[in-house]
């Protein structure tokens, strides 16, 4: 489950209205490339910020609906981006992201999700998603929500093999799901987990993302903003100057570098569906992330709003 796109749209809206900080951190982290993590399983190196289409990509399939969308992919594959998730249950957002990945698609690391019950529905599902993601090999399909687990993922693995897609995950969005999810990471052998994390929603650094690291397993994280939650704290409020520091541009930077500062996360995915978000966002992957100390720092400053 990605952020929703309205929360995302407000937040860079406030960014842009006067969080902005200037100083050498800054200065050197526009210069710097981006953070790239491993996928433990094979070693594969992505960039360390994804996009989540959630909401924002359910457009109609029309060029003028989906030209401002288009153009934010384009600036973020320009970037250096890659890594891109949705899913079925996102209405149109993955015929939307077929349509705009036409030309892009071998620079676009693919995510998407199963979520049916039972194995002719299931497979029924993924065979929509290759047809709406115009596209004959999908990077990545994750179980969503933990929904029919082992069915799904034993029709996962039946893709892989056949080299339909090239790695296996499950989703989570709530914390009240993280300790089917933990019995889920002891028991499945599994490339990649989506979770809920954020400034403001840290109980998944407690066991899941350190269990996720002891078990080899690569981490996106949804709702890193904490849906509407962060913004609405901070609101007519300056970033902090300690965050210059570790080159903190925005708030949107400063709430993601700190879900990144987490060595087990491989990627955020939050919602960009405009090139200026895209910018804003890809910012908070480069240059210096913020140590222990300026992480508990954070932690006390947002506990404290």
């Amino acid at each position: 489950m990605s952020i929703s796109r309205r929360t995302l749209l407000h937040g860079a809206a406030l960014a842009a209205a006067g969080a902005t900080l200037k100083g050498p951190g800054a200065a050197r982290a526009a210069e710097e490339p981006l953070i790239v993590r491993p996928i433990p399983s094979t070693g594969e190196r992505l960039p360390a910020m994804g996009i989540g289409t959630s909401r924002r990509y359910e457009v109609a399939v029309l060029s003028e609906a989906t030209a401002p969308l288009r153009e934010a992919v384009e600036r973020f594959v320009a970037l250096g981006g890659k890594v891109i998730d949705t899913a079925p249950s996102y209405g149109t957002a993955e015929d939307v992201l077929g349509l705009i990945l036409e030309g892009l698609r071998d620079k676009i690391f693919l995510a998407t999700k199963v979520a049916a019950t039972g194995r002719a529905a299931a497979e029924a599902e993924t065979e929509r998603s290759f047809k709406r993601l115009r596209t004959d090999r999908i990077d990545l399909i994750a179980v969503h929500n933990l929904i029919d687990t082992e069915s799904n993922l034993a029709i996962l693995r039946g893709l892989k093999e056949k080299d339909r897609i090239r790695y296996v995950g499950v989703t989570v969005w709530r914390d009240d799901q993280f300790l089917e999810l933990e019995t889920v990471l002891k028991r499945e052998k599994l490339d990649f987990l989506q979770v809920n994390y954020a400034l403001d929603s840290r109980k998944a650094a407690e066991r899941v993302l350190p269990l996720a690291q002891e078990r080899g397993v690569a981490v996106m994280v949804n709702v890193p903003f904490g849906r509407d939650r962060l913004f609405t704290a901070v609101k007519g409020k300056p970033v902090p100057d300690f965050a210059k520091e570790f080159g903190c541009a925005s708030w949107a930077q400063f709430f993601l570098k700190y879900v990144l500062a987490n060595e087990a996360v491989t990627c955020p995915i939050p919602g960009m569906a405009k090139a200026q978000y895209v910018e804003d966002n890809m910012g908070a992957a480069r240059g210096r992330l913020p140590d222990a100390a300026e992480r508990r720092k954070m932690e006390a400053f947002i506990d404290a709003v």
